[in-house]
């Protein structure tokens, strides 16, 4: 990020980067499955072939339960018949037209698929069985403006084991939090083309991710289902709280509209042009073979659109659920927005350095990021970085800097721990070395010095002493690499990760070298 605003400083007038869109989902794990329900079930005498009267009853409870909050406000009660009905632009209609400022804007039901139990007749064992199945059933939606996060919903399933969903918007919350410290701003819809006060704003959206979620949305739950301590009084459960989506977004703030509208084609044709599938792969942390082809038993799908929308034009990169986007948004005369995005769906899909399930001590490994809000912090961290080399991936665009320029002090020789460094050779026998460690897969976790080897010997090696001596030399690569400020170690572990400056000469290397003689000659005439 910072390349990409160092490169366009004098048109930015100010950043965001934080969470924008969050889907929290609470569970109640010691009855989301069917011995969990059994032993609810015992704990309240109910017998299986009681179960249909005692669960229906419960649920016509949690229904008025529910609703009881809107009708005692008067507030609007309306039902759906189709879920693809947008419930979001409904509820904000109702509030603008009712003026509703802070409380409880509406509650909408309906009837949608769901995950709830069911008794099943075995006539073989000629007895009555209980089984998980997927039906539908009716889901209750809360639209309110909260004093905290602004507008925002939950909703819960009216049938055992009454899952809930909670999605607030980070942007909303900014502006409450903005308001109440005295910052001015103007919002145009869920971004700032003008703050008063751009560092004061992004301390206040940093200061988000030191929320308790766990009292916050066990609040939220409550509000949702006023009973559920005496549904539960018998065999207590709480709610597991997980991260069902997560979008962070880097809002860069360009105070003239024509310098955005200007800059934002060549952005959107060049991220078009540039990441063949291979590329988005290895960018969302994804390993393909070393020619940059994608590995043969690949299941997934990668996905690279274009949309044109009401509010401009996007650009996205998906692989198995995750994305990386970019867009441009809310073109006032006060400023206008262009807005970098990591959207993270399937965390299986990824990789943060933590240790293992149940341990705070243990060794530390790169394991699958976790849904539960316990990585929250480690899916922050990983979505910035995501979104801020993605941004910075675009830098080079429209860039004035001469080729000559950027690499002339790495082509001298450099002091590294006292001790003389050679010249890099970006245009001769280090150009490998660059196209290693600017690949895509290294862009999120890093490289170690065994993850480069297989692009520089073809055959493992034969011998224990050859495998040192590989080691020794690629030691040798990285640390002429490091010398030279291209790439920095990650404290406390053998990896290392391309600095700023040394993906910016390696993309200029690596597109200079791929240009073709057309393109090259009106530029040295």
């Amino acid at each position: 990020m910072q390349e990409f605003i160092a490169r366009h400083r004098e048109k930015v007038a100010g950043t965001l980067s934080g969470f924008d869109r969050l889907v929290f989902r609470g569970t109640l794990r010691k009855i989301a499955y069917v011995d969990g329900m059994q032993h609810y079930l015992r704990a309240n005498d109910v017998l299986l072939k009681d179960f249909a009267d005692h669960v229906n009853g419960v649920t016509e409870q949690v229904k008025k339960a529910s609703l009881v909050e809107g009708q005692k406000a008067g507030r609007p009660i309306q039902y759906l018949s189709s879920p693809q009905v947008s419930k979001e632009e409904l509820a904000r209609a109702i509030a603008e037209r009712d003026g509703v400022k802070e409380g409880l804007v509406c509650a909408l039901t309906c009837v949608e698929p769901c995950k709830t139990f069911d008794i099943y007749r075995n006539a073989d064992a000629k007895r009555l069985e209980l089984v998980a199945r997927e039906r539908k059933c009716l889901f209750i939606y809360h639209y309110s403006i909260h004093p905290i996060f602004g507008f925002m919903n939950a909703r819960i399933q009216t049938w055992f084991p009454f899952a809930v969903q909670v999605c607030i918007n980070g942007r909303e919350w900014l502006g409450r939090q903005m308001a109440r410290a005295g910052i001015r701003f103007v919002a145009v819809g869920n971004c700032f083309p003008w703050v008063e006060d751009w560092k004061q704003a992004q301390s206040l959206l940093a200061q988000q991710l030191k929320t308790d979620w766990t009292s916050v949305l066990g609040r939220i739950a409550k509000d949702l289902n006023p009973i559920h301590e005496q549904v539960f009084s018998k065999h207590p459960v709480d709610y597991y709280w997980s991260t069902y989506q997560s979008e962070w977004a880097i809002d860069i703030v360009f105070e003239d509209a024509a310098a955005l509208r200007r800059l934002y084609p060549r952005l959107v044709h060049h991220g078009m042009t540039s990441f063949a599938s291979g590329d988005v792969m290895r960018y969302l942390g994804k390993r393909v073979r070393i020619d940059g082809q994608v590995l043969g038993n690949f299941a997934g799908q990668v996905v690279s659109t274009i949309k044109a929308r009401q509010e401009g034009i996007r650009i996205k990169h998906a692989v198995n659920g995750n994305s990386v986007k970019l867009y441009d948004k809310a073109f006032t005369e006060l400023g206008s927005v262009l807005r970098a995005e990591t959207t993270i769906q399937n965390g299986a899909d990824l990789r943060v350095y933590r240790n293992a399930e149940g341990t705070h001590d243990g060794q530390k490994r790169w394991r699958q990021l976790r849904r539960g809000i316990a990585d929250l912090h480690r899916r922050a961290e990983l979505s910035r970085k995501a979104a801020e080399r993605y941004l910075d991936a675009f830098a080079a665009v429209d860039d004035d800097t001469t080729l000559e320029e950027l690499i002339a002090r790495s082509r001298k020789p450099a002091i590294w721990r006292d001790k003389r460094v050679r010249a890099l050779r970006p245009f001769d026998q280090d150009q490998p070395l660059l196209a290693a460690v600017a690949r895509g897969e290294f862009t999120l976790t890093g490289l170690r010095n065994r993850d480069l080897q297989p692009f520089f010997f073809s055959t493992p090696a034969a011998s224990l002493k050859e495998t040192r001596r590989r080691s020794a030399w690629m030691t040798r690569q990285l640390r002429l690499l490091r010398a030279h400020g291209l790439i920095t170690k990650i404290q406390g572990t053998h990896r290392y990760l391309l600095t700023d400056t040394g993906r910016r000469i390696a993309t200029a290397v690596l597109a200079a070298l791929h240009a073709t003689v057309r393109q090259l000659t009106p530029i040295a005439a």
